[in-house]
């Protein structure tokens, strides 16, 4: 044969073979599925029983029961380290005072109007102020803050997303105290994130990750100031004093849980290395009556679909383990600013350097049943595997369909991304975020009800191939040249 067509006919021939391969890895995830089963789980976490899943509620730990549960069915293994299937997180929660007032000369701040008491002990009397640039550590360089309330900028220069806002101030309370001042007040200046909108969200019950060890909390207070006259007063001396009325503050520590496990890969090598596999299993829990008089936010949609999805792959490989490890999470409180995933991306149960990837799963809804979008599509290596497996299943991937919502960092993926670890989210088909996905976004109306179900079974499978794909493929994946996490990957990997 001539030596031109004996490689064409091997190429075709490996290509043939290639294709077989995919194929009954797509019909063995077809015959192994159990769709009733699965419902039967989607129902369940949707359900009116949970009351919505808020973390500070007790019915949460009857979901992280339920999922521990499933885990442990479907024979993933306990990870050393964890209370069985769960990280346990301190977490702090923090009500609104029953009055919060801060009287600067003239002016009188007022909670929930300009003015958000988000931690810290109730808190009265006449207190010197300091202000402290953006409050970090090079700011206090020559400052004398003893027994003084400091004034910061809220944020960060290089911080100024929503989550980055609260989070910032976390590190910022925390070193403020050790300081030995006795409040901090951050300065609201960030006009691109309405104060109003601000305000809805955090004068209300807050949850946060305990990191007091113990110890009381000093006041953490936030004061809008778009225009920084009255941080420029105080800073000036105009201002060296406030008089604070803080009242009926109330505090107190509950434990949280992720939901974690993992079942060991097949290759000698690579099952030294896992694929995180994630989704949060919270939701936002009891809110205000809707027309029908519903008051349950079961969010089915964000995100029972997605936490079903992890079950499911845990289900799968724990039948057919892939080359690589699998890491099995199911985090709470991401609904609470990404608290879950945050304390285990700081607290890792597995070194996160043998974490080659994240495909985590977070939602808000759907308004197109032939695609899968995939937030973070186009800045991975892996990125092919994950087309190549939705295809299969009849679907088509698509990148961010919106990013003026900032997507990426608003969910459990960016706490990974941001040590290094390739981290798209898999989301449910969206072409923009429209009125169709708005409806039931945060929403009584979030219900397995309303939800296409034939869609959330590809959904579950193409999930589940992309992931196979992910944890059997012989190359390690890599940010693509030039994204903003690909130096920290680098780092992390020991790639430099």
């Amino acid at each position: 044969m001539n030596k031109k067509y004996f490689s064409i006919a091997l190429l075709m021939l490996g290509f043939s073979f290639s294709e077989c391969i995919a194929q009954s890895k797509k019909t063995e995830i077809e015959s192994n599925f159990k769709e009733r089963e699965s419902i039967s789980h989607f129902r369940y976490l949707a359900s009116d029983e949970l009351m919505g899943r808020d973390p500070i509620r007790p019915e949460i730990d009857a979901a992280a029961r339920y999922i521990a549960e499933q885990f442990w069915k479907y024979g993933a293994k306990e990870i050393t380290g964890a209370d069985g299937y769960y990280q346990n997180i301190p977490f702090r929660l923090s009500a609104p005072p029953s009055k919060g007032e801060v009287h600067l000369g003239d002016s009188i701040y007022r909670q929930g109007d300009n003015l958000l008491v988000l931690d810290g002990p109730s808190f009265e009397g006449k207190h010197a102020l300091i202000v402290v640039g953006y409050g970090l550590e090079s700011d206090y360089e020559n400052k004398d803050v003893m027994g003084k309330v400091v004034v910061t900028n809220v944020g960060a220069p290089n911080r100024l997303s929503p989550a980055d806002l609260f989070a910032a101030g976390r590190e910022k309370l925390s070193l403020a105290k050790s300081k030995g001042a006795i409040g901090i007040i951050e300065i609201y200046n960030v006009p691109t994130v309405p104060w109003n909108l601000v305000s809805n969200f955090l004068n209300r019950t807050q949850l946060t990750v305990d990191n007091t060890a113990g110890e009381q909390s000093i006041p953490y207070i936030w004061l809008k100031d778009l225009n920084n006259q009255m941080i420029n007063a105080i800073g000036k001396g105009t201002y060296s004093s406030a008089d604070f009325q803080i009242m009926g503050k109330v505090n107190k520590s509950i434990i949280g849980k992720n939901v974690v496990a993992i079942i060991e890969g097949t290759d000698p090598a690579l099952k030294d290395e896992y694929v995180m596999l994630s989704a949060h299993y919270d939701h936002v829990g009891v809110g205000k009556p809707n027309a029908e008089g519903d008051s349950i936010y079961n969010g089915a949609r964000d995100n029972a679909v997605g936490t079903v999805a992890i079950i499911n792959a845990a289900r799968y490989f724990a039948e057919h383990p892939p080359k690589r490890s699998i890491l099995l999470c199911a985090w709470t409180a991401e609904e609470k600013g990404l608290l879950g995933s945050g304390f285990f991306a700081d607290n890792p149960l597995i070194p996160l350097e043998k974490v080659v990837y994240n495909l985590n799963i977070d939602n808000a809804g759907y308004n197109d049943t032939s695609i899968i979008s995939v937030i973070g599509l186009g800045r991975t290596s892996a990125d092919p595997l994950i087309e190549k497996a939705v295809a299969e299943f009849g679907l088509n991937a698509i990148s961010d369909p919106a990013p003026e919502q900032g997507l990426y960092d608003r969910s459990d993926n960016v706490n990974f991304a941001r040590k290094g670890i390739p981290s798209p989210t898999f989301s449910l088909g969206f072409t923009a975020f429209d009125e169709e996905v708005s409806k039931h976004y945060h929403q009584a109306s979030d219900q397995v009800d309303n939800f296409d179900l034939e869609y959330a079974v590809l959904y579950w499978k193409s999930y589940i191939l992309s992931a196979l794909y992910i944890a059997n493929w012989d190359q390690k994946p890599v940010w693509k040249a030039g994204d903003k996490y690909e130096e920290v990957g680098k780092k992390l990997y020991g790639l430099d």
